[in-house]
């Protein structure tokens, strides 16, 4: 069996495999960092708190880095191509098995696919050559509406223009929960989405202008490409704890604090 891909779901198809498969190879275009579930007794991604998140990211990466090597050791020790990108530039890949597996012998690596040779036969980029019964891709998703007519909602590359990643600033009362990839646990971000709308249905709170809401979509999506590294796979990235805040933050954007600080700011002209 031949699993292609290095993201979180071929790591596991690859590892389920290997328990019963004769052979599992796993091939892969480009590496990627590989972390355990669980580092200095905790899940991963709760090692990513509200105060870490607000350590540059050059700090974080060499915390991560050292607990990474003194745990389980980098993906090159076990034969992985080295990633193309430095840690927290992509999204992890998130693995306790993985690793052993391979240097138990159950998964071999192999590079990405070249073509395939005919029959059975699959030839990789290195020249190698094999013969596969099934190959499973893992090669990512496609974001895809379509419960709604054609051209109406689109995200080619998988970007889909979303004022906090839920507001759809050309169509008012459109919102999408859950439609983001976080550094952490998914389900408590869209509780606090779900939250925020629920507060925007209800007028308790406001939402931007549309033009508004286009600058900072714009400015989310630079400096999210300065963050990591050009995929369609981070369109949806975000921050657990950051964005938590933000959401907080867009909580707090209520009609009354608009009207108050409308009414000083008259007072304050009137005065003048």
């Amino acid at each position: 069996m031949l699993v292609l891909g290095i993201g979180n779901s071929a790591c596991d198809v690859a590892v389920e495999a290997s328990r019963t498969a004769d052979r599992t190879l796993l091939a892969m275009r480009r590496g990627a960092w590989i972390l355990p579930k669980y580092l200095q007794g905790k899940p991963t991604d709760e090692l990513g708190n509200a105060l870490t998140n607000r350590l540059p990211i050059g700090v974080t990466r060499v915390l991560y880095l050292r607990a990474l090597k003194t745990a389980v050791g980098t993906p090159m020790d076990f034969g992985l191509p080295e990633p193309d990108h430095k840690l927290a530039e992509a999204h992890p890949t998130i693995s306790a098995e993985l690793l052993p597996r391979i240097g138990h012998g159950d998964i071999e690596v192999k590079p990405n696919i070249a073509e395939f040779a005919g029959g059975k036969t699959v030839r990789f980029e290195d020249g190698s050559e094999e013969e596969i019964d099934l190959v499973v891709y893992c090669t990512g998703y496609k974001i895809t509406f379509p419960f709604f007519d054609p051209g109406l909602i689109d995200a080619p590359d998988n970007e889909i223009p979303l004022y906090r990643r839920v507001v759809s600033p050309e169509y008012p009362g459109l919102y999408f929960i859950g439609l983001l990839q976080p550094l952490g646990a998914i389900m408590p971000l869209a509780e606090a989405q779900s939250v925020w709308i629920a507060d925007v249905l209800e007028d308790k709170v406001r939402l931007p202008s549309p033009e508004r809401m286009r600058h900072v979509i714009r400015r989310e999506r630079a400096r999210m490409a300065r963050r990591y590294v050009a995929s369609k796979r981070h369109t949806i990235q975000v921050d657990f704890e950051p964005y938590m805040r933000t959401l907080r933050r867009e909580r707090g954007r209520g009609p009354l604090g608009r009207l108050q600080a409308g009414r000083a700011h008259e007072l304050k002209v009137g005065a003048t």
